[in-house]
């Protein structure tokens, strides 16, 4: 039976962030605010929470989740080759609605699906997701919705659809936008803008004006 928390009280919000660590530790899916739509997430670490997360939203490997972090620290221990300009992103947008695709550490031992030794990943502008990820560590975080529906702005959307396959929500409250973030590949020599969201290329390319967009 899944539980809600509503974070805009602290006791609740306290239990809550507490009862989402321990479902995650014990490989478990929960479901969080972000500053974007709420996210469906797991233990990055764990192939088999992952596994069951893109099972939940019926999605296949070919759609890797996402990883979210607490702290842009944390980059240093899960991404290599990363770009003067990738960190000069970093600096000015995280944390915010920016993805950057990087090439990950490969000593890594985790499954997010099929990656190609690429990681998307992100720190959300959100109190609630930053105290849960630094609980917690990485977590896979993937838009809270069955694959092909809308991605939900509130918390019932979210268990409308999800159900009793979450272990812990975390009700946050309604997010600011249905926008999604924006994705940078910095795996190259240019940053590629792969999906305008939040960002626009023009607020990108003040910080990189090299910036190139996918075609």
């Amino acid at each position: 039976m899944a539980r809600r928390y509503d974070c805009s009280d602290a006791t609740d919000r306290t239990a809550g962030l507490r009862e989402a660590a321990s479902a995650v530790r014990r490989g478990e899916l929960v479901v969080l605010p972000t500053d974007t739509v709420y996210g469906i997430g797991a233990d990055a670490f764990s192939r088999e929470a992952v596994g069951d997360l893109l099972e939940a939203k019926g999605r296949g490997r070919n759609m890797p989740s996402p990883v979210l972090v607490g702290s842009p620290n944390t980059l240093h221990g899960l991404v290599t080759d990363f770009s003067e300009q990738a960190w000069e992103l970093v600096d000015a947008f995280w944390p915010g609605a920016l993805t950057l695709v990087a090439r990950h550490q490969p000593s890594l031992q985790w499954d997010l699906g099929d990656t190609r030794g690429t990681v998307a990943v992100r720190m959300p502008l959100h109190p609630v997701a930053i105290e849960l990820l630094t609980e917690t560590g990485p977590m896979a975080v993937s838009s809270a919705n069955l694959t092909g529906h809308a991605s939900p702005q509130d918390c019932d959307a979210a268990q409308e659809m999800l159900g009793d396959s979450v272990a812990v929500y975390l009700d946050g409250g309604p997010t600011p936008a249905a926008v999604p973030s924006s994705i940078v590949d910095v795996t190259g020599k240019v940053p590629v803008l792969l999906r305008a969201g939040a960002l626009t290329a023009e607020q990108l390319r003040e910080v990189v004006p090299d910036l190139e967009v996918s075609s």
